[in-house]
């Protein structure tokens, strides 16, 4: 198995979404085998269609709280990847003066899709697909059963 980072970071606009779906994949690719939190640049509420679409795929994101940046209580991580420009700009003012990776994923953002509950269903399932195969990509899971 490549080198994993003993830390990494999520991070989005309100962490209501985009950076607690990739806490919550990247946590059951790699149970207890790095630690892994999110965070946003602002505090949101958890969106109820993340809870849905992540529960289609066995991962409970219902218990998620969000937090901002603020509210670390570890500040220091061997990544951070930011899922929005406005938390890549924060991320990289936060470790100016710390030794910290950090990686821009260009994800959208499913909450400005309008239309039916079904089409905004299929916009969250997109994001969580494409974090899915990002997260396997960046962070090899382990043989075995895994999503």
């Amino acid at each position: 198995m490549a080198e994993l980072p003993g830390s990494v970071l999520f991070a989005c606009s309100m962490n209501a979404i985009r950076s607690p779906m990739a806490e919550a994949i990247l946590k059951s690719l790699h149970v207890k085998r790095m630690f892994v939190d999110s965070v946003g640049v602002r505090k949101g509420e958890v969106d109820p269609l993340a809870v849905e679409v992540l529960d289609e795929i066995g991962i409970d994101l219902s218990r998620h709280r969000p937090k901002t940046f603020e509210q670390l209580e570890d500040g220091f991580f061997d990544l951070i990847v930011t899922l929005s420009p406005e938390a890549h700009h924060r991320a990289l003012e936060l470790t100016r003066e710390m030794a910290c990776e950090v990686e821009f994923w260009r994800v959208p953002d499913p909450s400005l899709v309008e239309g039916s509950r079904e089409q905004r269903l299929e916009a969250y399932r997109a994001l969580r697909d494409l974090l899915v195969e990002r997260i396997r990509a960046r962070f090899p899971p382990p043989a075995g059963p895994s999503l």
